[in-house]
């Protein structure tokens, strides 16, 4: 028996659609309501039910708290932290510089528009059994870059690296609650500001809180099982294309690794390093799972495999070709891509420069991952002249508004040439 199920590109259905059930939507929607009514001590009560917090246990750690946790840490961990926080800062620092203010001229006058920050950001980071100290940096650092003022981090029971990682990237705050009832509490300025911006990748509890808020904060996007797709031919190293896939793998037993590929004989030397792999990986039980849920997409040509990789959308992707440049132009939707064989996707999970937080379930067709831009509000303006410049933009305006039925509109813009 395979570990990755073999089909055809005619056969290959992806896919889609949001993890979130119908009973998670309700549970969390439950939590936001308590959260949003009890306020501290709803938060505090559910926190500790759900086994975030033990009775008494700390839930704020403030700048000092998370400055001493850097300090406490081994120093070789703190420097490798700061190497990663100092790559994905230029990153995300060069980001935010290539979104200038613009002024531009208008008829009868001047128009733009202005960058601004959102004033407080919410960064949220998993617990449970791996907690993600890279996605603290990835989060906040983008924020810190963007210009927020405040940013908050949450993340349930915080290991010593989560909250130095927190204080190397700049958090004022961390939150040491979990799930639905910490982005209900970002949301509502419980126990820490109201937060304008709610960013991070979580369980389904998580996603859930964040779908239902929506539109009350801004947020990321809603993520849903991590993916990865490799494009591949014959020239692949199976061992490396392996490797990868459990990486992606052991992330959770819902995770997708797919192999699209036009080689037959890759296809079944990856299934014995991936069996070879498995014998000595501590995590084999739920890289098993995942892989059950991923497969070996066999295609006629290259041209054929890349417009497999438009159907997944997926939020990892990895081309290993012998001709890339062939390949590459006709690839048009994933979350981030890894072009050649010593770029690793684990190498854009930790820092060297893009964020890792990516869309998932099909969803990089419309958008794409956490940046600095997530951060940022664009507003435009406008200064128009005296009556003389306006003539033919209140002719115009007037026009326009009575073709829509709007006489007010139209009157309004004829006032400014005879008030």
């Amino acid at each position: 028996m395979t570990l990755l199920r073999q089909t055809t590109a005619a056969k290959f259905v992806p896919k889609r659609g949001s993890s979130i059930d119908a009973a998670t939507l309700a549970r969390a929607a439950e939590i936001i309501d308590k959260v949003r009514a009890g306020r501290e001590p709803a938060l505090l009560d559910i926190a500790t039910s759900l086994g975030d917090l033990s009775p008494g246990a700390q839930s704020i750690y403030q700048r000092d708290d998370l400055a001493a946790a850097e300090r406490a840490i081994p120093p070789r961990d703190r420097e490798l932290l700061q190497r990663v926080a100092t790559r994905i800062r230029a990153f995300a620092e060069a980001q935010r510089e290539s979104l200038r203010d613009l002024n531009l001229s208008v008829p009868a006058g001047r128009a733009g528009h202005t960058v601004a920050p959102v004033d407080a950001a919410g960064c949220y980071a998993p617990g449970g059994r791996f907690p993600l100290p890279s996605s603290v940096l990835m989060t906040v650092l983008a924020a810190r870059a963007a210009g927020v003022a405040q940013v908050v981090v949450a993340s349930p029971k915080p290991t010593i690296a989560t909250l130095a990682a927190a204080s190397i990237a700049g958090a004022d705050m961390l939150l040491a609650v979990g799930g639905a009832q910490a982005i209900a509490a970002m949301a509502f300025g419980v126990l820490v500001p109201a937060c304008d911006v709610i960013a991070g990748p979580g369980n389904r509890y998580v996603t859930a809180a964040k779908k239902l808020l929506a539109g009350e904060v801004g947020i990321d996007m809603l993520a849903g099982p991590s993916e990865l797709t490799i494009l591949a031919d014959e020239s692949a190293d199976a061992a490396i294309v392996a490797a990868d896939l459990l990486a992606q793998a052991e992330h959770d037993d819902d995770a997708v690794p797919i192999l699209v590929t036009t080689s037959e004989s890759l296809a079944g030397r990856v299934e014995q390093e991936l069996e070879s792999q498995l014998a000595t990986l501590p995590t084999s039980a739920t890289a098993r799972n995942a892989l059950a849920n991923g497969a070996i997409v066999l295609t006629q040509s290259l041209a054929l495999a890349a417009e497999v990789c438009n159907r997944i959308a997926p939020e990892h992707l990895e081309v290993i070709v012998r001709d890339e440049n062939s390949v590459l132009p006709l690839l048009r939707h994933y979350g981030a891509i890894f072009v050649g064989q010593s770029s690793a996707e684990v190498f854009g999970d930790y820092g060297v420069g893009p964020n890792h937080t990516l869309p998932t379930g099909g969803t990089a067709r419309f958008s794409g991952g956490l940046s600095v831009f997530n951060f940022l509000r664009v507003r435009t303006w406008m200064k128009l002249g005296d009556a003389s410049s306006l003539a033919s933009v209140v002719g115009d305006s007037a026009q326009l508004g009575r073709i829509e039925g709007l006489e007010a509109h139209a009157r309004a813009a004829e006032k400014r040439l005879s008030p």
